[in-house]
């Protein structure tokens, strides 16, 4: 049996991570169920975006009493086939960066951040390094 993965990314407002997402990124709103939770998709991964919370869940606190936290360099990555023309393109949108575009050995890349500090990486694999 196949199974599903999802990414969960702790955010300060679920309702401003769902803006960010479908409106910047391209997600679809699967579900949003309470203010605390919802669940957005792209290319087959779905992400559950859980603010921290008393009333239990993905985003409650652990056993020893600490609570999430979002941001961190955890992150997803997007690959795009033009990279400096997307980046343009979100910071017209007013995205927001946590670096300039750096190159690397299979490519280049960014990290956008999204409304709670999460980190986006979008990634251009050089021609010649592009998965088949």
């Amino acid at each position: 049996m196949e199974s599903n993965i999802s990414v969960r990314y702790i955010v300060n407002d679920v309702d401003s991570a769902i803006e960010f997402y479908t409106k910047l990124l391209n997600f679809k709103l699967i579900m949003h169920p309470a203010p605390e939770f919802a669940i957005v998709k792209q290319s087959g991964v779905r992400l559950y975006l859980t603010k921290p919370s008393e009333k239990g869940g993905g985003g409650q606190k652990m056993s020893d009493g600490t609570m999430q936290s979002p941001g961190g360099w955890n992150r997803i990555s997007i690959e795009i086939d033009d990279l400096d023309l997307k980046v343009e393109e979100l910071k017209k949108l007013g995205g927001k960066f946590r670096n300039d575009i750096v190159i690397g050995v299979g490519g280049k890349q960014i990290l956008l951040l999204d409304p709670s500090g999460n980190l986006i990486e979008l990634f251009q694999y050089f021609q010649q390094w592009k998965p088949k």
